[in-house]
This record gives structure tokens, sequence and C-alpha cells, in this order.
């Protein structure tokens, strides 16, 4: 029989819940709600698993967290997490990295591809029965320029790497001949850096330094053949600036996984133009990946019920204040 402590875990949830639901069940006394109602699901519970995994209710309820150890995260993600009441607790901080990161760097390189071979025109005039032959361009030789060093980052470079693609990188420590994303170069060189990309790949985290990175200024020093994959965070990029620049032909193309309001509205101008990729925050969601998440919470439960050290924890003050 397992005698081992039956804690009372709180799973916020949105809209879904995680699936399956009996590996928790079976371990843990659970209470699901929904970010409304957190609080009072909170009161004596000892584990929170954020399902909703951007959700930022905690930090608006956290005086009723009053018997809570332990907060895991089904995502990368923790920023949004480390508000100073959990900043500085003694609540361990947990996340799940890894799961997204091969699957949105295969989407970045599908992305690429579809540019490169300008698919989208292949599908539009299949389905205008137009046999309308052309010549496309070549990925290698081509220079990508990564925004952001971490995971995700670092997969999409390998994978470009990989087709031929010359890679460079922005990041908050500049170094040279990082393994996978060769020349790093600081955020302050970003506009030089992007100057002479053919790709320009945002995949780092919002915070108030990268918040409209991607303005006027910047796509003004693009190249006009250039095109801008954003699988990162929507306010990264000044939308009406980039609808400008599309429209003035400063750049051919961006593709967008990531939207301010989601979904993105029918009104929205991005829909209809014929150099602009949209896909509905889909890049890292491949089949098994929530069940993949219940695992990583469910391996990281069992430890905490035998009291051994947790996987995944995260260290709060690397994060600046």
């Amino acid at each position: 029989m397992d005698t081992s402590p039956r804690p009372t875990v709180v799973v916020l949830h949105g809209a879904d819940r995680p699936p399956p639901t009996t590996p928790i069940e079976s371990r843990a006394t659970v209470r699901y709600t929904r970010a409304d109602r957190l609080g009072g699901a909170l009161e004596g519970a000892d584990v929170l698993f954020l399902w909703d995994a951007r959700s930022t209710a905690l930090t608006r309820v956290w005086p009723a967290a009053d018997a809570l150890r332990w907060v895991h995260v089904a995502g990368p993600g923790v920023a949004h997490l480390l508000f100073p009441g959990l900043r500085e607790s003694r609540v361990l901080l947990t996340n799940s990295p890894g799961v997204f990161d091969e699957p949105m760097a295969e989407y970045v390189l599908g992305l690429v591809l579809a540019f490169a071979k300008d698919l989208p025109a292949t599908l539009r005039d299949q389905q205008r029965r137009r046999w309308h032959h052309r010549e496309t361009e070549r990925l290698a030789g081509s220079g990508a320029l990564i925004v952001g060093t971490g995971p995700i980052a670092r997969a999409i470079g390998r994978k470009l790497t990989a087709v031929g693609v010359r890679v460079s990188a922005v990041g908050p420590t500049a170094r040279q001949g990082d393994p996978d994303l060769g020349d790093v170069v600081p955020l302050a060189e970003l506009r030089a850096a992007a100057s002479g990309a053919d790709w320009i790949v945002l995949a780092l985290t919002f915070t108030e330094q990268t918040k409209g990175l991607v303005d006027a200024d910047l796509l003004r020093a693009l190249r006009p053949t250039a095109r801008l994959i954003n699988i990162g965070r929507s306010g990264l990029v000044v939308q009406a600036a980039l609808v400008d620049a599309l429209d003035k032909g400063m750049l051919s193309g961006a593709a967008f996984d990531v939207f301010a309001d989601e979904p993105l509205a029918p009104s929205s101008p991005l829909w209809g133009m014929p150099n602009v990729l949209i896909s509905p925050h889909m890049s890292g969601d491949v089949a098994g990946w929530r069940e993949e998440l219940v695992r990583r919470f469910v391996d990281n439960l069992d430890r905490y019920r035998a009291g051994l050290p947790l996987i995944s924890v995260v260290d709060k003050e690397r994060f600046p204040r």
C-alpha cells in the first residue's frame, strides 16, 4: 500500500482541463479551478499546478496561498510569476522546459521553407487551377538572425544550420562561435545585425526591455527581401508599423504564430496580405504535448511526495527584478 503523503493540488486551468486527469488524482486530492476562483481553491493547498501556464492570477490572490509549498508551470516561461511575494517566499517554482523546443524549431523551418519555395502561391494557384511556372529560392547560403538565445532559439539554430542557413543571434551576452547560434551580439546591436539578415526569427520572452522591439525604425533597416517570423510574443512587434512596412514593400513577408488578441480578429489587415502567413498559436503543439506536460508534473509530484529534490527548479534570483 502507498503510505506516502497525499498532498492537495490545485489545478488552475482555462477552457480545458489537463488530460488525462487520473495520474494526478490517484496521487493527490485535486481541486480544479479557473482564475476567478483561485483564491478560495488555494486555501490549505500545498501544490499549485498552472495548467493555464500564462495566467497571472496567482499575483492577485497570493495572500490566500497560506500553505503553498510548490508551484509548477505547464510550460517553460516563468517571468510572469516572479512577483515579489513568490520571489521572496520559500515556495519552490518548477517549469516544463524542452517540451516545445524541437516542435517549434521544426515549425520555424517549415515557415522558412514555405517562403523560400513560395508554397503559399503554389496552393493559391492550385485552388485556381492555374499553371504558373516560376523560380524559387535556395536556403543554403542565406542568413538568419535569431533574436533570443534560450533553448527554443538554440533548437531553431540547429535546424536552420542543418539546411545550410548561416545562423547568428542576438542575446544578453555577446560571444563568438556558439555551437548552435554562431556569433551572438547584444540587443543594442539588433538593428545593425538585422540589416544584413534574410530571415529574422523572434524567439525571446516579452519584457519591458523587449516591448515593441520590432518598430518602424528597425523595419526601415531591413532588406526588402527579408522575412520576419515571430513565434515569441506578440508584444515584440509594433503591428501597425509592420503592416505599413509590408504595404510599402520594405520587407518581403512575415509569419506570425502569436497575437495580442487571440483569436485574431477577422477585421485585421494581416488576413488579406498575400505575403503574410498566419497560424493560431500552434507552433509547439504537436500530438501528445498535453500528455507530456502532465507526465512532467506527475514525475515531480512523485518526487515531492517522496521528499526527493524536484526537477527543473527555477532559480528565482537569476531573473532581473
